[in-house]
């Protein structure tokens, strides 16, 4: 199947990203993408470097006539989202992503396509490998962990890089110049509960919320899209204290949409009629709510065996109270730039188990002073309920430059070229450039990319058609790369 992908236009940059999508890279576990980027590098005979972290540094002189250009630092991340659905077997850690072409759009079979930001970093191997294409000095930054706590732009080394100009190749929409992002902070929690002998003469059910659409944290927090944890501490505290629960399961990776929940919950025999028509009442309530937008929400309920442990019925209130209350989706919209979600919180994942109830959640924001206060927000409803909590991973949004020279060149290349203004824009997503410009103050940036839609989820998909437009609106601005 993913032979179709290359087949596709542009060649080479498909090329690349089948070979890149066939290496195993999540966050943190980067060496056989790290191996193979220099590998790529010093094969092509350019002169290949990693730093201290693993970033990946590969320069490519520039062509004939545009040696007295701006050295363009061109820069993506080579890490990517793991993420699949419960019924799909495969071992990110040995598989390659198992690519598919639909129409105009390119998938993968029940995972994360690794586009984000894959199709970033082909686009960059295909200009390195190419010998026909006219370009200034490159210098490409491949940046590790950028998923998991943007730990290659923090510890990146500015020694390597001369560049005056960078260009991130990691946002998701083809009429879109980004000049700023939001920053972020991971909150953590974490808190050791009573657990009691399950009662005798109950009935325990498997509950089972699926079928979300998921998605990326930041860009897609403003979409109404349900949170799978929400809508489960929702359903048990609605189902009241007669409810006894087990454990709880649901979220996963700290900067996706929570998709799926699974709960274990028992009633008391006599009232499991009582229990199945508040299950077909509640069911009924989410999918006229969130039907606009979660059209495959479903609710399913399985009779299991009676688990020896469940949480007592005092520990049971405060945690999932706390869960209930807890502040989740658009906090604040940005007073400067109008539509831009400027302040946002998305609980992640939820385990309660064993005597464990753990937390992890993501607050975003463009403004320091705002990111600092829905954090606060979020550390002080699970501190009140008496749980430890962490925050970690804290990083710099990045502050907009409406003067920025390159984005004055970029504007008026996007209308000759396509005869309408690209909407230039900061994002709610934690875009590396924020740190990046802590290391290379003096350096221009800008972030652009092709169309790519679900990111973070096993529906990610990249647009072929837009993809091809952003390939030769970036030749376009590297020919035309101002002079030193």
């Amino acid at each position: 199947m993913s032979e179709q992908v290359r087949k596709l236009e542009p060649n080479a940059l498909w090329n690349h990203f089948g070979d890149l999508n066939a290496v195993p890279r999540p966050s943190k576990k980067e060496e056989r993408v790290i191996q193979f980027m220099v590998d790529f590098g010093k094969n092509l005979g350019l002169e290949t470097h990693t730093d201290k972290i693993g970033n990946i540094i590969i320069k490519k002189p520039a062509t004939s006539g545009m040696e007295d250009r701006q050295t363009v630092i061109l820069q993506s991340h080579v890490d990517m989202v793991h993420q699949k659905n419960n019924d799909t077997d495969f071992d990110f850690d040995k598989e390659g992503i198992k690519m598919v072409v639909d129409g105009d759009w390119v998938k993968a079979e029940g995972t994360t396509l690794g586009a984000d930001n894959g199709l970033g970093v082909a686009t960059i191997m295909a200009l390195l490998s190419s010998d026909d294409i006219p370009h200034p000095a490159l210098e490409a930054m491949f940046t590790v962990d950028e998923e998991t706590g943007m730990t290659g732009a923090k510890e990146l080394d500015p020694s390597f890089y001369d560049g005056t100009i960078l260009l991130n190749l990691d946002t998701e929409d083809d009429d879109e110049l980004s000049i700023g992002c939001a920053g972020g902070i991971d909150t953590n929690t974490r808190y050791e509960y009573e657990e009691l002998y399950s009662l005798e003469d109950v009935q325990a059910y498997r509950v089972e919320i699926k079928g979300l659409k998921g998605g990326h944290s930041g860009m897609d927090i403003d979409k109404g899209r349900a949170n799978a944890n929400k809508l489960m501490a929702r359903f048990i505290y609605e189902a009241g204290m007669d409810v006894m629960l087990h454990s709880f399961d649901g979220g996963g990776l700290r900067n996706a949409i929570p998709r799926e929940a699974v709960a274990v919950v028992s009633v008391l025999t006599l009232d499991q009629d009582n229990f199945e028509s508040f299950v077909k009442k509640i069911k009924d309530e989410l999918y006229t709510e969130f039907d606009p937008v979660e059209p495959n929400l479903t609710i399913e309920l399985t009779k299991v065996d009676t688990p020896d442990k469940m949480v007592s019925g005092y520990e049971r209130e405060k945690m999932i109270r706390s869960l209930y209350a807890l502040h989740n989706g658009v906090f604040k919209l940005s007073l400067k730039f109008e539509g831009l979600v400027e302040t946002s919180s998305s609980l992640a994942r939820v385990s309660i188990k064993n005597g464990l109830f753990e937390t992890k959640s993501l607050q975003r924001s463009s403004v320091e002073s705002t990111k600092k206060d829905v954090a606060n927000t979020i550390k002080c409803s699970f501190e009140l309920m008496g749980a430890e909590v962490e925050q970690t991973g804290d990083y710099p949004g990045w502050e907009p430059n409406p003067d920025s020279a390159i984005l004055k060149t970029m504007t008026k290349m996007y209308k000759d070229r396509f005869n309408k203004d690209p909407k230039v824009q900061a994002c709610h997503a934690g875009l590396e450039c924020g740190i990046l410009g802590t290391h290379l103050p003096n350096v221009d940036m800008i972030s652009f990319g092709p169309n790519i839609r679900h990111a973070h989820s096993p529906d990610e998909c990249a647009q072929i058609s837009s993809t091809k437009k952003f390939w030769d609106f970036l030749l376009d601005v590297l020919k035309e790369t101002p002079k030193k």
